[in-house]
């Protein structure tokens, strides 16, 4: 197989040696996809075998109404006037959901908009109702960006906000609201949000009480590849502080996200430009070889479709989400894909793509092992 321009790199790769930041750029910049491929599936073989993970969830978003202007974002409202807003109370959040929960759901993940009016009790309440309607069900809940809303919300610090939140039932965050780090490329699209600082800082202390945490990167926007490594870098190292001061809780799956135009002023002022399969290939494959320290990649097969997601496990993903039974915010965005997919339908494409199913838990407590 020819590697031009990286053999150096791969050499890197195949002896488990970290690659720096100008490699990383490399990476990004070399057209070879099929050796890029290539080194991310030496390190999920060598992480993973091949085992490919999925849980039974369901999205709960339970309200699309928030303060926040956010220029890629088609999710939001700016007040429960507008047309297409909604707001669900605690218990109208459990009603809803309920014909489609059942004893096998092992996770509930729950974001939403940063509602101006309705208070951090609200969000507790949410918990709380769900958490005493479907006690098994792991509660992955509130992006980092919705923490420091939160923290503005109430004058609490950090800490304080999450332990509320554990005791009204929250078990892990999930990673959205990371975006693009860079500010020159964060201050056009999301100014209003936590910074890098804020973000890291915030995962940083959820790991301190014992917290399990994912990540995120939109790609595929204004940013350029040396943003892009500069994100990964900047996640990489924080792992690094956390696992180093031997924090409870870490991150634990990266999950790359393409940038969908459609119904949004990003998306209009590039001319509802999408991104390529290569491009989607391409980063997934650079962020298994970045992040050298997190246990997990996604192909998240409502955002890359799923036979795209499927492809995925030959460019370093390990894990193709979940049942989902109903997505808005890509939806919203323009994404043609089903918001719902079987067990059995995740199966097949898993082992179509000659891997083995694992059915997880939220946290990768291992709950069946398909082996053919």
């Amino acid at each position: 197989m020819s590697r031009n321009g990286i053999s150096d790199i791969y050499e890197k790769v195949a002896e488990d040696e970290r690659v720096t930041y100008e490699e990383g750029v490399r990476l990004f910049e070399s057209n070879n996809l099929v050796a890029l491929g290539e080194m991310a599936s030496i390190i999920r073989r060598r992480k993973h075998g091949d085992y490919v993970y999925f849980n039974k969830n369901r999205h709960i978003n339970p309200t699309n109404v928030c303060a926040f202007h956010c220029n890629f974002c088609s999710f939001a409202r700016t007040s429960d006037d507008v047309p297409g807003a909604y707001t669900y109370m605690p218990d109208q959040v459990v009603e809803r959901i309920r014909p489609t929960v059942d004893e096998g759901i092992t996770e509930f993940h729950i974001v939403g908009g940063l509602h101006p009016q309705l208070g951090f009790d609200y969000y507790l309440d949410v918990l709380r109702a769900l958490k005493l309607a479907y006690p098994w069900v792991h509660l992955k809940a509130f992006t980092a960006v919705e923490i420091d809303f939160f923290c503005q919300l109430t004058g609490k610090d950090d800490e304080t906000v999450l332990r509320e939140l554990i005791e009204a039932g929250l078990d892990s965050m999930p990673g959205g609201g990371a975006e693009i780090f860079h500010w020159e490329v964060r201050r056009k699209i999301c100014p209003e949000k936590a910074n890098m600082e804020r973000w890291l800082e915030i995962h940083g202390m959820a790991h301190s009480l014992g917290l399990m945490t994912n990540a995120t990167m939109l790609y595929g926007h204004i940013e350029n590849v040396e943003h892009r490594v500069h994100h990964l870098c900047a996640l990489r190292e924080q792992q690094d502080r956390d696992l180093a001061a031997g924090k409870p809780g870490s991150f634990q799956t990266f999950i790359p996200l393409a940038f969908h135009p459609m119904e949004n002023g990003l998306g209009r002022r590039l001319k509802r430009r999408w991104t390529s399969g290569v491009d989607d290939m391409k980063t997934m494959a650079v962020s298994r070889i970045v992040l050298d320290n997190f246990p997990h990649i996604k192909a998240y097969w409502v955002m890359l479709t799923p036979e795209m997601a499927q492809i995925g496990l030959d460019f370093g993903a390990n894990d193709i989400d979940g049942t989902i039974v109903e997505e808005h915010i890509y939806h919203e965005a323009g994404a043609q894909t089903r918001e719902h997919m079987r067990r059995a339908e995740l199966m097949r494409l898993i082992r179509a793509a000659g891997r083995v199913p694992v059915e997880r838990d939220t946290v990768y407590n291992v709950v069946r092992v398909y082996e053919v």
